[in-house]
């Protein structure tokens, strides 16, 4: 609303008398000059220009301020596995953007900072912020750690994260993993897997006699151990080099994709399927307790959401190279390379031993048999519908 205040003469207005209607001589009306409207625009918009500095020059302390946590990560495999590494990458890359440089991850491969399985107790006792790997190669220190892999003949990769997210998973393994200092969150799952790769031929669960084998579970090392072989725990770096020595008569890995950046298909000839010993592993990350509480809420839930996201990721990943990599298998390395499914009655005699076996480690403490009875007891309520969803769907629709 223009006001009705009288007006002083702007520069360039000069006063004067002037006729009005009266007849009679008055002051001359004011003339408005052009410039006003835009001096007061100018003048209100030099106000707000104003506010905003001195209020940017009140908050600057308060960005100035902000925290900026540094962490590091190591992991348990070398970084020629872009996938296992990458994931840990990837993780660190999304909590940098998500925090806006607020919160930053360093990642190391294994043997870098640490040999690969020493990253565990380094970030129990606080040496390091956290770390990457399978929770169950450190089973020896508690039985109960192996379910939040993956157990013989055990969920596949959907049951695994079903357990975890939907189910008491996630909350067994932060009840696990807090006598060691630790808080756990789920990474990827990098299942169905390969049974491996071995120097002869397997026909009956009685050629497993004698051979040393690596194999990662150690669950499952005791169930070849019960049929005859000697089960060696190798770093992915040193596999190859073991295998193709003969130190070792077999390996698995996990599948077409790392197994071939490893070199294992210029190591041995047979590649066995189906993976019973790895039918959904769950690869996890590990938090220092005291480092994890210690982050500002805003920064706990960002770390905790870019765990989800990269298990989402990793195994969208994997299940594109590892078709890729078993296509490469099929074609280039055809004649040098045979990819053949372990007999149906070596299976089954695997299988009656595994059950056994899962048994008897669940017995052993009483967090492990907490896990086994909630593990058993989730596989029991989506076993059906995996049957019935993915079992027709590879029976009667993909095949």
């Amino acid at each position: 609303m223009e006001s009705t205040a009288p007006e002083t003469l702007g520069p360039g207005h000069s006063g004067g008398l002037a006729a009005l209607p009266s007849g009679k001589l008055g002051p001359k009306p004011l003339e408005r000059d052009p410039a006003t409207p835009r001096r007061r625009f100018v003048a209100a918009a030099g106000g707000v220009v104003a506010a905003a500095v001195a209020s940017s020059v009140v908050d600057a302390p308060y960005v100035i301020a902000q925290p900026k946590i540094q962490w590091r990560m190591s992991t348990a495999y070398p970084a020629s596995l872009e996938v296992l590494h990458g994931t840990a990458l990837q993780l660190a890359k999304i909590v940098d953007e998500l925090s806006a440089g607020r919160f930053r991850i360093e990642v190391f491969p294994g043997g870098q900072m640490m040999p690969p399985f020493e990253c565990f107790d380094a970030t129990s006792r606080g040496s390091i912020e956290s770390f990457m790997s399978s929770a169950h190669y450190w089973f020896a220190k508690e039985p109960a750690l192996a379910w939040f892999t993956t157990v013989p003949f055990g969920m596949n990769p959907e049951g695994m994260a079903a357990w975890c997210h939907q189910g008491d998973g996630l909350k067994l393994w932060e009840e696990a993993y807090a006598a060691f200092n630790l808080i756990p969150r789920p990474g990827p799952c990098i299942a169905p897997q390969m049974a491996g790769w071995f120097r002869k031929k397997i026909g009956a669960v009685g050629d497993y006699r004698g051979l040393k084998m690596r194999i990662a579970s150690g669950l499952s090392g005791r169930v070849i151990a019960k049929v005859g072989a000697t089960t060696v725990l190798t770093p992915a770096a040193e596999i190859y080099a073991a295998l193709e020595r003969g130190v070792i008569d077999a390996a698995e890995w996990i599948g077409p994709d790392d197994d071939m950046k490893l070199g294992l298909h210029s190591a041995a000839r047979y590649y066995y399927y189906p993976g019973w010993q790895d039918t959904g592993t769950m690869l996890g990350f590990g938090f220092n307790k005291k480092a994890y509480e210690a982050l500002a809420v805003d920064l706990r839930r960002i770390l905790d959401h870019a765990a989800a996201a990269v298990e989402v990721y990793a195994l969208s990943d994997y299940h594109t190279k590892n078709a890729i990599a078993l296509e490469r298998l099929r074609t280039q390395f055809r004649g040098k390379v045979e990819i053949l499914p372990i007999p149906v009655p070596v299976l089954r005699n695997l299988k009656e031993i595994a059950t056994e076996v899962v048994k008897e480690e669940s017995e052993k403490t009483p967090m492990a048999r907490k896990v086994h009875a909630s593990f058993m007891k989730f596989r029991a309520l989506v076993g059906p519908w995996d049957h019935v969803a993915e079992g027709a769907y590879h029976q009667l629709v993909a095949g």
